[in-house]
């Protein structure tokens, strides 16, 4: 722990205990929007596995990758990731190799990431990989696992994992209970890793930014930069201040906010947000985020249960709107969103396209404008949209989603700088489109100010260096 706190200190860092909160991030120092907090490389991480889509166990790339010739599990970009690996591979490459071919297809990258951690462990004891101050099993021992606090069912899982362990590693004096529990950490503490444009690439283990408590309203981010993961600040924090992070997406009402971490983290969060439940502007924002829209469509007010419970009153204009035609409407999307999914898992891509506007249509009868799942629904057609190459269509459903980001996100979100990149990448891609259809060379000396307004340039440039100057 002093080893620790000595490295932390240098980044103007400290880890304290709080009775309520368990170990916490302190700043020693104000760390302003942009600033990078702290960094770390995982302690063990591995890929994501799709058939469709394998990646580089070094550098999480897949392009140029070649199967490991004896293991026929993990994939190199090239020679140096391999040799970069090879300490930690060669010994996972041997273990995997003694399973027959079926159960070295059913290794699921949380085994390999157990499996990692225990080779990792063994290399560090004989002095093979070396340890730092902010890199060591010890603090993997340091992690909460909660594993008192998950269900039976839960446990018997970890239980049949940890067996599965001990069949690739074969190691006579393992510990299956400490297994078991790794598992739960796991479950608490791992990291999913994302690319630039926070697409999951894999999962990581970083003890160190483990440490960070968790807040629905964070004054920092956790992105990555390859598989180095970074926090930066997203608003002013002061000296002394505890650094906070979002484990969860934090669009959406306290009770689904609470429920998710609930469910995957096993706390209860007491952050300035959820503090709130029950309160007026609590209640409302939840009305808006997840509940209905007024009868009077112009209206914009957000609907209360009438006290009867027949209803749901508009807080605006007072419109009842009835309870069963709320049901109905609600009944149909749902059977559509189930539809939806198995055209979707078909691969009927065009079909797919017509029920998610059937379904919109639908929602924007039922919710909120500024409804979560409106929104979801909008983002499902843009994406399809995109892989069309129908960049107006699908800027037109970009723009559409700004304005629930710029609600539900704080304003150096990643998620939304993120949002605003794409709709500039939209426009770009759009004018690209109108002067190919009307036959104009680029080299016409047009730009992009000859067929967009100024505000519709800004705000692909705002997206453009949000993404760079704040990330």
């Amino acid at each position: 722990m002093e080893e620790l706190q000595s490295a932390l200190k240098e980044r103007d860092l400290i880890v304290c205990t709080l009775p309520e909160k368990g170990r916490c991030l302190l700043t020693t120092r104000d760390f302003y929007p942009g600033e990078v907090i702290i960094s770390q490389e995982p302690y063990v991480c591995v890929p994501n596995k799709s058939s469709g889509n394998r990646r580089c166990d070094g550098c999480f790339t897949s392009s140029n990758l070649r199967k490991c010739s004896a293991c026929h599990v993990v994939w190199y970009c090239g020679s140096t990731c391999q040799k970069l690996d090879w300490k930690l591979h060669r010994l996972e490459c041997q273990a995997l190799s003694r399973l027959d071919m079926d159960k070295r297809k059913s290794v699921t990258p949380s085994i390999r990431l157990m499996v990692k951690l225990y080779l990792r462990r063994k290399l560090e004891s004989e002095k093979v990989i070396p340890t730092t101050a902010t890199n060591n099993y010890n603090l993997v021992e340091a992690l909460v696992s909660h594993i008192s606090d998950i269900d039976e069912k839960q446990l018997v899982l970890y239980a049949q994992m940890a067996s599965l362990v001990n069949l690739i590693l074969q190691w006579p004096e393992i510990n299956m209970k400490e297994i078991a529990e790794n598992f739960s950490k796991f479950a608490c503490n791992a990291h999913t890793i994302c690319d630039g444009e926070l697409r999951p690439l894999g999962t990581g283990l970083y003890p160190v930014i483990s440490i960070i408590n968790h807040s629905c309203l964070p004054n920092s981010v956790l992105v990555f930069e390859g598989r180095l993961a970074v926090v930066r600040a997203v608003q002013h924090i002061t000296q002394g201040a505890e650094v906070l992070i979002s484990y969860i997406d934090t669009a959406g009402s306290t009770m689904t906010r609470q429920k998710a971490l609930t469910e995957q983290y096993l706390f209860t969060c007491t952050c300035p947000r959820c503090i709130k439940a029950g309160q007026s502007d609590d209640i409302q924002e939840s009305a808006i985020l997840e509940g209905y829209q007024c009868k009077d469509y112009q209206c914009n007010g957000f609907l209360l249960r009438s006290s009867d419970g027949k209803g749901f009153i508009c807080q605006r204009c007072g419109v009842v709107r009835d309870k069963e035609e709320i049901r109905k409407i609600a009944s149909e999307v749902k059977s559509m969103l189930d539809t939806v999914l198995m055209s979707s898992s078909a691969g009927n891509h065009q079909e797919t396209f017509f029920m998610y506007q059937k379904i919109e249509t639908l929602q924007r009868k039922l919710c909120h404008p500024f409804s979560i799942s409106l929104m979801q629904t909008c983002e499902k057609l843009l994406e399809i949209l995109m892989e069309q190459q129908n960049w107006r269509e699908a800027l037109a459903y970009c723009r559409l989603t700004i304005p629930v980001y710029q609600r539900v996100y704080p304003g150096f979100h990643p998620l939304l700088g993120l949002q605003y990149y794409t709709c500039g990448k939209l426009e770009w891609q759009s004018l690209l489109a109108y002067w190919h259809s009307v036959g104009l060379p680029k080299s016409t000396g047009m730009c992009v100010q000859d067929f967009y307004s100024p505000v519709e340039v800004y705000k692909g440039l705002k997206g453009f260096w949000a993404t760079r100057t704040v990330l």
